[in-house]
């Protein structure tokens, strides 16, 4: 298109005409000369129309440049600069331009200025100082400006202005009404994005599709499907049923609901089904277990010609129901691989998540080193597939690998990181993260206060675990279920208890996992009665049908007791097969009480169970061992070799300065085995003289007494004992965890050394903790 001049000077409408014709980066050049030809560069009209034209084609540079060649450009073309800016990812530009207009010109900002202006804030500074510059010329009730600072304030995550600015409207129009709903589903209020829609319907506002769009998400997400169902019937009764972004929030909806029928119904209804619709069909179907419809469903996808989107693959991959579906997972990775979606940082951490689940750690490993890439939820993933698959050293690791990155922990991965110490047992990094936390003002988060409180009472500090609970000004029932369980774990069954009262008191609901914390914490400490009482609650009153663990905890607090037949009859009473966990703790039991009748039932539906367990075989040949029934030990063990079952060797950890100490029985690799020995030495010389006789009736009966007294002399725990006297400060606290439980004879001795060095010692054993101190232990030799 060449223009010419030689016909005459061409009108500002023709010009303006042209302008909006141009298809074509360089058509508006051409135009431009004509507009500088035909004495038009100073027309504030033409000149605004050339700007947002240059703006719909990206040309920011040279909108800037036309802009400042205006001597006195108005607010419009001011607005016009703002926005293009905003809507060409240069917020700084559009921040500045304001700033120039309030400093350099007698212009004064509009409402179209601010919301524009709002638009493009980065950060929240810039954004509470234009509202306040919004109030002060006049526009802080304006209906426009306050649908801007409320979308912007919910996606800075500050929902409680947004929600202030709502507030104060004097009028609100169905877009203020939108975004503040949009916000609030946005920032995970789904409660009170639902509950703002029911006041929008009650106080008359017209909805729109919107409406009913942005709304939805918040239901399906709290699998309110009554409300869902209301809303759609809301939806059909105005005329939007029928429109597509609806039928895909109700797909959404009714999948996450479980009802994937009627989704798929849904999904028919839709004329010309775009990639959203799909994607959350696909993902509806994947999360309801049905991998193979979801599958289906990709490949018509495929086969239609549409471009699928890493919202598709992050819905195919089948995070929800994994195991069993290793070849589908690698099969997907192919194909991103393939079609380079495995670039999206999305993709790649669903892949890592659903590898670290199937416990393919290497694969998972691999695509996270190879991942170019990575977020916060990436490293998060691989954190957490360490530490679900045990591999606590390696998720700790990581975790500082993390933070000599760029990336900054969050919630999630303190929570995870947090778990990592409880398990390994790891109180001084346990206490580096709390230092963390507090720098990072993580602790008002209520699932970070939690995680907290139970690092330390797994990590055997349960005080202070008591003491975060206690300061916690928010809590939910898992907060109650982890300070529960922390006391039964320490054997702490009175206050558990409390508790348990105090929770119900102030009006928390208990779940399955309360009623067995609480059922574990009577076991440990012998409350037969309220054991009995609190599984009759969970029963009767909350209605909360028992899992194997309830039942177990149920038998372990009367076999514990000595009520061995009480026991069996419960056990035959169960309204489910008794399973190996129920056996198991029956066996336990047996054992502590020396009922080899009722040892030899348990055993017996154990075998035919659990042919696999060694625990059992070696628990039932200890109870042989210990009424001294020598030739039936030995033909339990000879199963044992038979069958070439392995029983885990026993180790125990203990913390010296922040670094760990692994010890086995009778180990003499360490540096300091010769001080260790020599130590135990004098120990065992001093305990002796307090009577203290080595419990050897467990040990195999073909080993000399003497063999037999030097092998539990040496076991793993009196090793780490031994090695804490010696390493650390008189009167300090020695803290060490065991990987099984604690035996008789070691627990004695603990007791006794507690006493001769005048030392707590805290043991973390397989079940439990066990508080040493004056030759006392908390457990009342009850475990």
């Amino acid at each position: 298109m060449i223009l010419s001049s030689s016909s005459g000077r061409l009108s500002r409408n023709t010009l303006i005409s042209l302008i909006n014709k141009a298809c074509t980066f360089p058509h508006l050049t051409q135009i431009h000369t004509q507009l500088i030809l035909n004495g038009y560069h100073y027309d504030i009209a033409t000149i605004t129309k050339l700007t947002q034209k240059l703006f719909d084609f990206g040309a920011t540079r040279h909108a800037r440049a036309l802009f400042f060649s205006v001597p006195k450009p108005d607010i419009f073309l001011f607005n016009v600069l703002v926005r293009g800016f905003s809507l060409n990812a240069s917020p700084s530009s559009s921040i500045s331009l304001y700033a120039h207009l309030r400093r350099n010109t007698n212009l004064a900002p509009d409402n179209f200025t601010y919301a524009f202006a709002v638009a493009a804030c980065s950060g929240d500074k810039h954004l509470m100082l234009l509202h306040a510059h919004s109030i002060i010329d006049g526009y802080g009730s304006n209906v426009f400006v306050g649908s801007a600072l409320v979308d912007l304030y919910c996606k800075f995550s500050r929902v409680g202005f947004a929600r202030k600015v709502f507030d104060g409207m004097p009028e609100r129009d169905t877009v203020l009404w939108n975004t503040m709903i949009n916000g609030l589903v946005k920032n995970c209020c789904f409660d009170d994005s639902i509950q703002l829609f029911g006041d929008m319907v009650a106080e008359g506002v017209r909805l729109d599709s919107s409406t009913v769009t942005a709304v939805l998400p918040a239901v399906a997400e709290l699998q309110e499907l009554r409300v869902g169902m209301g809303i759609q019937c809301l939806a059909l009764k105005i005329g939007f049923n029928r429109c597509d972004y609806v039928l895909t929030g109700l797909i959404s909806l009714y999948a996450k609901c479980g009802d994937v029928n009627t989704a798929r119904l849904l999904f028919g209804m839709i004329s010309k089904p775009d990639l959203i619709a799909y994607n959350a069909l696909i993902s509806g179907f994947t999360s309801n277990g049905e991998t193979e419809c979801s599958v289906k469903l990709f490949r018509e996808l495929l086969f239609s010609g549409e471009k699928v989107s890493s919202s598709t693959i992050a819905g195919l991959i089948p995070l929800h129901s994994p195991f069993g579906h290793l070849h589908l997972a690698c099969s997907i990775h192919g194909f991103c691989a393939k079609s380079g979606i495995i670039l999206n940082p999305n993709v790649s951490t669903a892949l890592t998540t659903i590898y670290n689940k199937l416990n393919e750690i290497d694969l998972a490993r691999q695509l996270f080193d190879e991942s170019p890439e990575k977020t916060v939820i990436a490293w998060n993933a691989m954190i957490s597939g360490y530490a679900q698959n045990g591999l606590t050293d390696t998720a700790i690791s990581l975790f500082k690998e993390m933070m000599n990155t760029e990336f900054t922990p969050n919630a999630v991965t303190i929570t995870t990181i947090l778990s990592a110490c409880a398990q390994l047992g790891s109180l001084s990094f346990g206490k580096w993260v709390h230092q963390l936390i507090k720098s990072k003002n993580l602790e008002p988060n209520i699932y970070v206060s939690s995680a907290l409180v139970g690092m330390y009472a797994k990590c055997g500090n349960i005080l202070e675990a008591w003491q975060l609970f206690d300061s916690m000004r928010e809590k939910n029932t898992v907060t109650w279920n982890t300070m529960i369980f922390g006391y039964g774990l320490h054997g702490y069954g009175h206050e558990a208890l409390k508790l348990f009262n105090e929770m119900l008191n102030l009006g928390f609901n208990p779940s399955a996992v309360t009623f067995l914390s609480v059922l574990y914490a009577c076991s440990h400490a012998g409350l037969v009665g309220e054991g009995e009482e609190v599984f009759h609650t969970m029963v009767n009153k909350y209605r909360i049908e028992p899992l194997a663990e309830h039942y177990a905890c149920m038998v372990d607090i009367l076999g514990r007791s000595g009520q061995l037949e009480k026991a069996l009859e419960f056990i035959r009473k169960m309204p489910v097969e008794p399973g190996p966990a129920v056996w198991g703790t029956l066996l336990g039991a047996c054992r502590i009480h020396k009922d080899t009748n009722i040892a030899r039932l348990a055993s017996d539906k154990l075998f035919e169970l659990d042919s696999g367990g060694v625990g059992y075989y070696v628990l039932l040949s200890n109870i042989y061992s210990e009424e001294r029934n020598f030739p039936k030990a030995a033909s339990i063990r000879q199963v044992v070799k038979r069958r070439k079952l392995a029983k885990s060797p026993g180790c125990t950890l203990i913390e010296v300065n922040g670094t760990p100490h692994v010890f086995v029985s009778g180990d003499r690799s360490h540096s300091h085995a010769t001080d260790i020995y020599a130590k135990l030495e004098k120990l065992t010389s001093k305990m002796r003289e307090m009577g203290y006789q080595s419990e050897t009736v467990p040990a195999l009966h073909d080993v000399e007494e003497e063999e037999k007294e030097l092998a539990f002399n040496y076991h793993s725990e009196k090793l780490a004992i031994a090695f804490g006297l010696i390493t650390t400060e008189p009167g300090t606290e020695i803290r060490i965890i065991k990987n099984l439980r604690v035996c008789l004879d070691c627990h004695t001795a603990t007791k006794l050394i507690s006493k001769i060095t005048e030392r707590v010692i805290v043991v973390r054993d397989a079940k439990r903790f066990h508080h040493f101190k004056d030759g006392i232990c908390s457990c009342g030799d009850y475990w």
